[in-house]
């Protein structure tokens, strides 16, 4: 057993991940502390160790620490105008830039208890059309919490769940059973529910929407990072990413771009690994095929450019060769796939193969500047800036690229820049003083821009902050609504039992006073009231034996205590009384135990009757 004094939140969060696997540890941590304490008060526990304790012995407190945690916070087309939005521009240029048969999708991440994931199902049915979307549409719908997924499998729900969902849409994609609206079954089979930890789980792939609102803004700073990654990944180069409306991506820029900040709707940014840039096929020691006559458009793009340009695999082979360079050095594409070796291009204009082997031992780029090269034909010297650039995917080398600049005309200038640069020396240094002057100022405006995107970062955090409170609140309010109709019914429950009772007391014909232990009046009916003139709300809450009736009460102290004592054997007492019109009377009262259960005596029952002097009863 850990040591009270030794039980933090980190111990908690770590004891939960052991033995659940569920890590919190990436969760703001405000607000998983926040929710954590709003569990410990719900159960009367002060302490971490006292929590901890309960965890260890009871293993159903799991469920109900990760359902307070996770807040399932989520309604159909939450947040109107960004659906609005997706169907009328960003699902429509989506569909469009696809084959007519080719397969959409969609990652819900975060899904909940599965709203958001058939309002994105109904979205896309609405633009493609149901049988489109049935043949075309999967909708892969992810959550860490197994309690909410299993809601979402069933598609059933409440009528106050569906009230956001627009009339004529709840008609056509829901179907009516008893209190319930359920997704068509049809349509449901395109969504695909499953668990899936953004934190520890690897993404889902080849997705073409993938929308995630309102989750990320419960993870720190570095988790969102690395959950943003795992997006990146799993995104399409022309896919779209959803966020909820504090989630503004200002700090990853290198990721995502915004397509629609105010309705937070990103594009992936290409990161352009080499292994994507290359289409080449060779084999060690034997030819590589010719580049075909109409290749990729990034082929084309390396073949136009203007800077001559050779790569090299890992075996010195020639894998490419742009058009520039075929021209400066005579060769052809039937040259692509040989050995460098074999090629003049080895040794002119420069040593090639010594610099390939530094190239390998140290995997940095070399530079070489002007290396001067006379074609055959050519009346004066070429002068050339060489860059061996290494090729990495994945961290292997995979080959070079060497690029020849040419600078011919720059070393002509050389000499003319010298005589320039001697003329405008005073006015250099005029400059200089100029150009410090702005450095200064420069890195002051740095200094302010640093500090602004600081304050819109610690904005940002506060944002998110609130729109998590918010959610709780919600859910809280969620709660109390629940509690609140619990209420209600029983409030109308016992309003019917009081009529009830108030009805059999009325049927009675006597007049009835029921006493609690104290001998305070709890119920007076209306024959008591008939009786001694005093109405029920100024005799209930009274002592009985301090009541100004007509009726001797002082006589009637010892039965009551009998009664009180569960004696039941008293016979009827006829006392002299005057009733409220001041006649005198004879009244007989009984006095019997209130039980309750088998032998708990919780007060006094008096039965008044009115009797006619002769004994009669009236």
């Amino acid at each position: 057993m850990t040591a009270t004094a030794d039980v933090t939140l980190d111990t908690l969060l770590t004891f939960v991940k052991r033995n659940r696997g569920f890590d919190f540890t990436g969760y703001k941590r405000s607000s998983v502390e926040r929710r954590i304490r709003k569990r410990m008060d719900e159960i009367g526990c002060d302490t971490y160790a006292s929590y901890l304790d309960r965890l260890e012995v009871d293993q159903d407190e799991f469920a109900l620490l990760f359902n307070t945690i996770l807040i399932n916070v989520t309604a159909f087309f939450r947040d109107a105008a960004t659906w609005d939005h997706l169907r009328a521009e960003v699902v429509p240029d989506l569909v469009a830039a696809r084959p007519a048969d080719a397969p959409i999708r969609v990652w819900c991440a975060g899904c909940a208890s599965g709203e958001e994931a058939y309002t994105i199902a109904m979205v896309l049915a609405d633009v493609l059309g149901e049988t489109s979307y049935r043949e075309r549409v999967k909708i892969y719908a992810t959550d860490v919490d197994e309690e909410a997924l299993q809601t979402a499998r069933q598609a059933s729900y409440p009528v106050k769940a569906v009230e956001g969902v627009p009339s004529a849409t709840l008609e056509r994609y829901f179907e009516r059973f008893d209190s319930r609206y359920v997704f068509r079954q049809d349509l449901r089979r395109t969504v695909i529910f499953g668990r899936n930890d953004l934190v520890q789980d690897a993404p889902i792939s080849r997705i073409d929407l993938l929308v995630c609102r309102n989750t990320l803004m419960y993870f720190n700073a570095e988790t969102q990072a690395q959950i943003l990654r795992r997006f990146h990944f799993g995104l399409d180069d022309d896919g779209v990413l959803v966020l909820g409306k504090s989630e503004m991506l200002i700090t990853h820029g290198d990721l995502f771009q915004p397509v629609d900040l105010k309705r937070r709707v990103f594009s992936k940014v290409m990161s352009g690994a080499m292994r994507d840039r290359l289409h080449f096929v060779t084999q060690a020691g034997g030819a590589a095929e010719p580049v075909p006559a109409h290749g990729s458009v990034r082929d084309s793009a390396l073949d136009a450019g203007p800077v001559p340009q050779v790569v090299l695999d890992g075996a010195s082979h020639v894998l490419a060769l742009n058009h520039a360079a075929r021209d400066l050095f005579a060769l052809s594409a039937n040259d692509v796939g040989r050995p460098l070796q074999d090629l003049e291009l080895s040794y002119r204009p420069l040593e090639l193969r010594s610099h390939l082997d530094r190239l390998r031992t140290d995997r940095r780029a070399i530079a070489l500047e002007a290396v001067r090269w006379t074609s055959k034909g050519a009346d004066e010297p070429r002068v050339f800036d060489v860059r061996i650039a290494p090729l990495l995917v994945d961290g292997e080398l995979e080959g070079a690229s060497v690029t020849y600049t040419d600078v011919t005309s720059d070393e002509r200038l050389k000499g003319e820049l010298e005589t320039a640069k001697r003329e405008l020396g005073q006015a250099y240094e005029e400059l200089q003083s100029t150009v410090e002057e702005l450095e200064t100022t420069n890195e002051e405006l740095q200094s302010t821009n640093e500090e602004l995107e600081t304050t819109n970062e610690e904005l940002q955090s506060t944002n998110e902050e609130l729109e998590t409170m918010n959610e709780e609140l919600q859910s809280t309010n969620e709660e109390l609504e629940t509690i609140n109709d619990e209420l209600r019914t029983r409030t109308f429950e016992l309003n019917e039992v009081n009529a009830f009772l108030e009805t059999i007391l009325a049927s009675m014909g006597l007049a009835v006073a029921v006493l609690d232990g104290r001998q305070t009046v709890q119920i007076w009916n209306r024959q008591a009231e008939n009786l001694w003139g005093v109405r029920a709300d100024e005799a209930i809450g009274q002592h009985f034996l301090g009541l100004d009736i007509g009726l001797p009460v002082d006589a009637l102290r010892a039965a009551v205590r009998d009664a009180l004592r569960g004696v039941d054997g008293h016979a009827p007492m006829t006392l002299e009384a005057t009733n409220r019109r001041g006649r005198p009377i004879a009244c007989t009262v009984r006095t019997l135990p209130l039980i309750v259960g088998v032998d708990e005596v919780t007060g006094v029952i008096l039965l008044m009757e009115q009797r006619d002097r002769d004994g009669s009863g009236s």
